[in-house]
């Protein structure tokens, strides 16, 4: 089965050399560049794809001239990488052959197609090697992080199993994902769009409007309106909601505030590692309010598989997508941002730029 994936990365070689040789555009370069060498040299390197040396040899120069860069040296460099030592270029036979290829090749359309090279060529591949730098950056950005999302890893050959890369770097690309490394670092991101995380930082910036909130009567009313009105149409229909985990009571609880109100009979805790936010939500909660807190990070609290439903905050800092994918109760309300639908959702407000999405459980 290995052999016959081999094959098909040595197919898709062709067709990008033919995609490029047929409608050339800086769009295609800088995408084939990026691609092919995070795809099909990659996996070239740790595991060649025929036992023959002469055709690895020749399947490496034909890489080359394709990518523009001598694979001795992408091979070198990257096998340092992961053995963890700096790296300096050595030069050898190999390495000046493939060099010289591509230096024909630039040469041959420098002559024959100078206006191809300089507005087309020479600006993808500059391009293509902007994406290649920018998805190493980010592949291990702050430590080696692992994106699991199915369109990417499809697309791209589970290059996103980028921490079980590391742990196994010469297993097979298919038998990856069957090696999820346990608390892996996870972006929800692929590396190359890893600078989306910056929104978190958003997030991060919510006790600033929190803060806003609690100092305005007016605002406060506004938010539990808007809240209220999304839950309700959430929550129309649907069992009989009994047990309530709240994820995070924020320094205005308005989640405990609306539920309180429109789930009268339910039992509510609220799981919030702030113990600043703890005292201030139980300010803003009086005694009557059915509301219990358990102060502690989600992952560790008690079990809330006894929860008929789990509210998670905008602000959560744990794996959001593992959240959709595993919801932990039969019915799951996420509030997230205003683009990212999910399952059934409902928009709070287009000024808030938020929403909730309702999961459930299979």
């Amino acid at each position: 089965m290995a052999a016959r994936w081999d094959l098909v990365l040595v197919g898709l070689a062709a067709v990008h050399a033919v995609a490029v040789i047929a409608m050339p555009s800086v769009a295609l370069v800088a995408f084939g560049v990026w691609w092919n060498s995070n795809t099909i040299a990659h996996n070239f390197i740790h595991r060649p794809f025929f036992r023959s040396r002469s055709l690895n040899l020749l399947f490496a120069a034909g890489q080359s001239v394709l990518i523009g860069v001598p694979q001795t040296l992408w091979r070198e460099r990257h096998l340092a990488h992961h053995a963890g030592v700096d790296w300096r270029p050595r030069l050898s036979l190999r390495l000046a052959c493939e060099a010289a290829l591509i230096v024909a090749l630039w040469v041959a359309l420098g002559v024959n197609a100078p206006l191809l090279f300089a507005t087309i060529y020479l600006p993808g591949y500059l391009a293509g090697l902007a994406l290649c730098a920018i998805q190493g950056h980010y592949e291990h950005a702050g430590a080696t992080i692992s994106h699991y999302g199915r369109v990417y890893n499809w697309l791209c050959f589970n290059d996103g199993y980028h921490v079980e890369h590391h742990a196994y770097p010469g297993v097979h690309w298919t038998t990856l994902p069957g090696r999820v490394e346990a608390g892996a670092n996870v972006s929800r991101w692929p590396a190359l769009l890893r600078w989306l995380d910056g929104f978190a930082a958003m997030s991060r910036s919510l006790d600033v409007l929190e803060h806003l909130v609690l100092r305005s009567h007016v605002l406060q009313r506004f938010v539990l309106a808007v809240h209220r009105r999304a839950f309700r149409a959430l929550l129309a229909d649907g069992p009989t909601v009994r047990r309530v985990a709240i994820v995070g009571g924020g320094l205005f609880p308005r989640t405990a505030l609306v539920l309180r109100d429109l789930l009268p009979a339910a039992e509510i805790t609220v799981i919030e590692a702030n113990s600043t936010h703890v005292d201030t939500a139980r300010h803003l909660l009086d005694a009557k309010a059915r509301v219990t807190f358990e102060h502690a990070w989600f992952e560790s609290a008690g079990d809330t598989r006894n929860a008929d439903l789990v509210v998670i905050p905008l602000a959560f800092r744990g794996n959001r997508a593992e959240i959709y994918r595993h919801p932990p109760a039969p019915r799951v309300i996420v509030h997230d941002w205003i683009w990212r639908r999910r399952g059934e959702g409902r928009v709070i407000s287009i000024a808030l730029l938020k929403r909730l999405n309702l999961v459930r459980a299979a």
